[in-house]
């Protein structure tokens, strides 16, 4: 055994620059220096130990602060992003009530333009209507007078409103 740990350190004192240089490698090189004494040797390893369980330690430490951070990031994200959405929301709102508010108002001007146009018709037909009214009505009279002109009556005694013979009546 004694040749195999002088082999193991022949070799990491020869191609000490190929291994990694984590912190258990110089222990290993320390491990196998024949001229250092035992207890000195325990006390290093200690020391070694100690400095490894610090640096897992500051390892741990700084991947839970990584972790803590990335978590406070990712809700300062989604926090800004549900200001965004929540402003794009308010934004696409609002230009739909103003598309509506527009629609409207031009539904209203087209139905007071169809309303006045309504309205002018119906003013000719009134005015047409009271034309042709009058034009009967002249019709009809001038046919009463000039049936009464020839003699012709409807059987009707004259003065006479209504049309009923006055005889029967009496």
């Amino acid at each position: 055994m004694a040749l195999e740990n002088d082999n193991y350190a022949d070799l990491l004192n020869r191609n000490h620059h190929r291994f990694s240089q984590a912190p258990y490698s110089s222990l290993l090189q320390m491990l196998y220096d024949k001229s250092m004494p035992r207890p000195r040797v325990l006390e290093r390893i200690k020391t070694a130990e100690s400095e490894a369980d610090e640096i897992i330690e500051d390892a741990k430490q700084a991947r839970e602060d990584r972790i803590k951070q990335a978590r406070s990031d990712a809700e300062e994200i989604r926090e800004t992003a549900r200001e965004e959405a929540d402003t794009y929301e308010q934004d696409r709102l609002a230009e739909a009530r103003e598309d509506i508010e527009a629609e409207r108002e031009a539904i209203l001007e087209e139905g007071k333009q169809d309303r006045e146009e309504l309205i002018q018709q119906a003013q000719t037909n009134i005015d047409d209507a009271v034309t042709e009214t009058l034009s009967r009505f002249e019709e009809a009279i001038n046919a009463q007078t000039w049936a009464d002109e020839q003699g012709l009556g409807h059987g009707f005694e004259t003065g006479n409103a209504r049309g009923y013979r006055s005889s029967s009546w009496s």
